[in-house]
């Protein structure tokens, strides 16, 4: 019988249910979409039933697919969005059927009533929460409090997304130390919770569940679910870690100041080290590590691949049309005509916050722009110059880490965009450190949570062998002329993205 390991990577779109052997070869994946509603302005709800189904379906697809019979599975994890907020009665009842997501920012009365309490910069300092504090969970339980006290009088606990499908797995309630570090009141370099902040935040300690590390194997499956999933009993449930935990793992950041990309929607640059990286200007957020004794902090932009594909969608209809008649990617379409384009786009820059900013920016009102636009641009200086504007904004991300601690000098990308040659060169050039692109690519999330697997089951004694299925197919260094101009380039940028934030503020204020 082979060994093989399911990871599941329980992200804000959907699942990704893949098979490894024991090597950490990637056999097979599958995708499992669910939706997220917005009932309300700032209202992000997804169905945990739905995230339950996604993985019964994934499942049921990955065994079809043939690589590994039932029999073979012997573990497996899970890698969960983020800042999960799901009520359970005492009797393991879910309480509501759709519940807030990490983007939910509902709590506005209940933060202020918070930092009544607690001054924010010592919050900040202590769990190391950078997002806006709208965010985190204990603020979401708060409004549960508030707005739904009916509801509230009957949660027993509240656990976050791959804590509660680890209850549908084996029928125990867990989190491990990467998730908590999301709750809002965890204390980092406590290791557990802070009373100081439950006290101010008015609830009981008794919500919050108890917190093991991501390798505790927390039982078998559940006939239950063992039926519904196809698989027998005996597999074996590790706890697992929140998402960016588990991709800083599949990513290769297992030693002390290891850096990565990840190249998604939005983006970030994560550091993993033993101590956690805060500053109190940029907000760098941390979350414990699946790795004991580690941190991984991180400073992001919100929209990038977005701000790309809007540029596709309303600047590029015509080659997207091409790309179709073509059979091609229309990535692939727009980066050879980026390619036609100079570095730095004939002095042509794009601010890609067309989704607001985050704690780097000077405020959160700021919008997207294209700066120096004239009569001689063309089409593939726009989508350079988007590329360019994208690169650039991690510049910053980067800088600001760099500040904090050294870092290595390559970095593993992962995500959409590590895909594209010209990225992967504008990135090297820009950020003027070696970029790397491993086999590992898209599968980051999913491998961290096989190997949080494989060494709660015990295939693994550590792990070091992430290095080794790491295999190197491209690495872009950075070129000199290149850096130069970027290095140029950069303090307009950085004026140009000064102004966004002000002229946002401004139009913020103007109202409709």
């Amino acid at each position: 019988m082979a060994r093989t390991i399911i990871a599941y990577d329980l992200g804000t779109g959907g699942n990704k249910a893949s098979l490894y052997d024991v090597d950490g070869n990637c056999l097979d994946a599958v995708f499992v979409p669910y939706e997220t509603a917005y009932p309300q302005p700032s209202w992000h709800e997804q169905r945990p039933m739905d995230w339950w189904r996604a993985i019964v379906e994934s499942t049921h697809r990955l065994l079809a697919g043939g690589k590994a019979a039932p029999n073979d599975i012997e573990c497996l994890a899970i890698s969960g969005h983020s800042l999960g907020c799901v009520p359970l009665a005492a009797d393991g009842t879910l309480l509501r059927e759709s519940t807030p997501i990490w983007s939910d920012t509902r709590p506005q009365v209940q933060v202020p009533r918070f930092f009544e309490k607690v001054d924010p910069a010592r919050w900040y300092r202590l769990t190391g929460n950078g997002f806006p504090a709208a965010h985190y969970t204990v603020f979401k339980i708060m409004w549960y409090r508030d707005e739904e006290p009916a509801l509230f009088r009957r949660i027993h606990t509240v656990i976050g997304t791959k804590d509660f499908m680890n209850y549908k797995l084996t029928g125990r309630i867990k989190t491990d130390y990467s998730y908590a570090s999301g709750s809002g009141v965890y204390d980092l370099l406590g290791w557990n919770y802070s009373d100081e902040l439950i006290a101010a935040s008015g609830l009981s300690r008794a919500l919050f569940p108890d917190i093991v590390p991501s390798t505790r194997i927390l039982g078998t499956l559940t006939p239950d679910a063992a039926r519904e999933l196809g698989l027998p009993q005996a597999v074996k449930v590790a706890c697992g870690g929140v998402d960016n935990s588990c991709m800083a793992l599949g990513a290769r950041s297992i030693a002390e100041g290891r850096v990565y990309a990840s190249l998604g929607s939005s983006a970030w640059i994560a550091v993993t080290s033993r101590q956690p990286l805060l500053d109190d200007k940029a907000r760098p957020y941390v979350f414990t590590h699946v790795i004991p004794g580690m941190f991984t902090s991180a400073v992001a932009i919100f929209s990038s691949g977005t701000s790309f594909k809007w540029v596709r969608d309303n600047l590029c209809a015509n080659l997207v049309e091409s790309a179709r008649q073509q059979g091609k990617d229309p990535y692939d379409v727009l980066a050879a005509l980026a390619a036609q384009s100079p570095v730095g786009a004939h002095k042509l820059l794009f601010n890609p916050s067309l989704a607001g900013g985050s704690a780097l920016d000077g405020s959160p009102h700021i919008r997207g722009a294209f700066v120096g636009l004239d009569i001689g641009h063309t089409q593939a200086d726009v989508v350079r110059a988007a590329m360019e504007g994208i690169a650039l904004n991690l510049r910053l991300v980067l800088d600001t880490l760099r500040r904090l601690r050294p870092v290595q000098e390559e970095m593993v990308v992962v995500g959409g965009s590590s895909k594209s040659r010209l990225w992967r060169q504008i990135f090297a050039d820009a950020w003027k450190i070696r970029i790397l692109k491993t086999n590992v690519g898209q599968e980051a999330g999913s491998l961290g949570a096989a190997a949080v697997a494989a060494v709660g089951a015990g295939l693994w004694k550590d792990f070091s062998p992430i290095d080794a299925i790491h295999r190197t197919e491209d690495v872009a260094a950075p070129i000199p002329a290149n850096v130069a101009m970027y290095e140029r380039l950069l303090p307009v940028f950085q004026r140009a993205c000064h102004s966004q934030a002000d002229l946002g503020d401004m139009l913020a204020a103007i109202g409709w």
